[in-house]
């Protein structure tokens, strides 16, 4: 039995080849961008993993530090570190913003991490080159994703930090590289008020009979301290000690301490069912839509070549071709087609994943689904050019 399929494509195997590889990149496409929502939850888990905290204590009624605004006072730290099941506990604070570096703007999340103690918990890990922060003031660990270089100085509000250590993978939950600063510089950028800001708010309070009462100067003394610094921290990071429970000790903080507590597995849900759901949402509207427009270029084609062999097709029927053979010949031609998409995808996304300027995590299971898609598709949209081959008069072959 001559292979209809087989002799078609290697009579145009130019097209086929060119289709197949216009196919590829579409699939390619399909593939990055499940490779994207996979990066995304990635970042949000490695921001987990990188903090090493076993519970993220924040501000009343609220889904901070990463998905909304915290604020905690510095010494509600010292009620927790003594409570029952609590290891370590420190502060930490968070703040994206863009950073002057050369004649670009990055964008980052700036930390600030409690450095006085080796191994508190939003300390940076992950050091591939330089040190750790080991000044009070004015040194910084970057990540390799920023573009810092060890000894480089960086900008960030008013001060100059120099870049002493280097990590890898240290990012947000939206793929931003953060830069570590100590706990107090950080503050200091997040909280602290420009020089001319302070001064009005000076005259504001001075204007201002209840702030200023006569005869006492230490309420006016103290407003302009809080004008002028802030020591506040968007959370608290509580490691617990092994024989203790998390959501115990989560219990214990939220009844005795009045404030909100989160465990990993809430924090988890946090970040990826509320913080990237949107994004998630969309970029599965994108995967749908190309898996629309795949299966469509794929039936075109292949209903397309179909019919420019409707002569051949009708002789087979002639003498005595089954209608069942004839389909298996066009399937294997769709199917052929998938095939080299699929490889041609494949080999497309891991080509350019390292450009894109989030992170892309090719997992081998998403491999496998989209292969698993790709055939379930062209088998669809072979079915077209199946109906049309199954409707071929065998007079045809002799008609002229």
């Amino acid at each position: 039995m001559i292979s209809l399929a087989g002799r078609d494509i290697l009579h145009g195997w130019g097209k086929f080849v060119l289709t197949g590889m216009g196919l590829g990149l579409l699939i390619g496409v399909t593939l990055s961008m499940a490779g994207v929502y996979r990066g995304m939850v990635d970042d949000a888990q490695a921001l987990l993993d990188n903090s090493r905290a076993d519970l993220w204590v924040v501000q009343k009624d609220t889904l901070g530090p990463y998905a909304e605004p915290s604020s905690l006072t510095e010494d509600s730290e010292r009620p927790i570190q003594a409570m029952r099941g609590v290891a370590q506990a420190a502060g930490v604070t968070y703040l994206t913003m863009q950073i002057a570096h050369g004649d670009k703007d990055v964008r980052v999340m700036v930390v600030g991490a409690e450095m006085g103690e080796p191994g508190l918990p939003g300390q940076p890990t992950h050091l591939i080159s330089g040190r750790q922060i080991v000044r009070g003031h004015y040194e910084a660990v970057a990540d390799v994703k920023t573009g810092f270089a060890i000894g480089d100085h960086v900008r960030v509000r008013r001060n100059l930090y120099t870049i002493v250590g280097l990590t890898s993978r240290m990012v947000s939950s939206g793929g931003d590289p953060m830069l570590f600063l100590s706990l107090k510089d950080a503050q200091t950028a997040q909280f602290q008020k420009d020089s001319d800001a302070i001064v009005r708010q000076r005259a504001r309070t001075a204007a201002n009979p209840q702030l200023n009462p006569p005869g006492n100067p230490a309420v006016a003394q103290a407003v302009n301290a809080v004008q002028s610094g802030n020591t506040n921290v968007n959370a608290i990071l509580v490691t617990i000690t092994p024989d203790a429970n998390p959501d115990e000790v989560a219990a214990d903080i939220r009844r005795w301490q009045r404030l909100t507590v989160y465990t990993r597995a809430e924090m988890e849900e946090i970040l990826v069912q509320k913080l990237i759901a949107n994004s998630a949402r969309q970029i599965a509207m994108f995967l749908v839509i190309l898996s629309i427009v795949s299966a469509a270029i794929v039936a075109f084609i292949i209903y397309t070549m179909t019919i420019g062999k409707i002569r051949e097709i009708a002789v087979l029927k002639l003498i005595g071709t089954r209608n069942r053979t004839i389909s298996w010949m066009i399937l294997q031609q769709a199917l052929g087609l998938g095939l080299i998409g699929f490889i041609v995808g494949k080999i497309a996304a891991s080509l350019w994943a390292p450009f894109f300027p989030k992170y892309v995590l090719l997992l081998p299971s998403d491999s496998i689904l989209g292969f698993v898609a790709v055939m379930l598709i062209c088998t669809l949209a072979s079915f077209l050019a199946i109906q049309a081959a199954i409707k071929v008069d065998p007079a045809e072959a002799i008609g002229g």
